[in-house]
């Protein structure tokens, strides 16, 4: 049985999550925390990387680029990103 947060928890928008990801690392990279808040804000931290990835991918599959052939015809390809 799922928890109840994860069951309550809405998807975050991309830019949404890449700040709170920023901030995560701030606090991560600053003084002062304890161990525990620091597992909390690692574990969310890695979470948002996956949203966000999984984001990102999904936008990339939705991209398609038009090219023009030699006889003028327009032509749609699938977006492949350079990895």
């Amino acid at each position: 049985m799922a928890d109840k947060k994860s069951q309550d928890k809405k998807p975050i928008e991309l830019e949404e999550g890449m700040k709170r990801l920023d901030e995560v690392v701030q606090r991560l990279s600053g003084e002062g925390i304890s161990l525990e808040e620091s597992l909390a804000l690692y574990e969310e931290g890695v979470a948002l990387v996956r949203e966000c990835n999984a984001r990102l991918e999904s936008a990339e599959r939705k991209i398609s680029i038009l090219r023009m052939n030699d006889d003028g015809e327009i032509t749609e390809e699938p977006f492949e990103a350079n990895n």
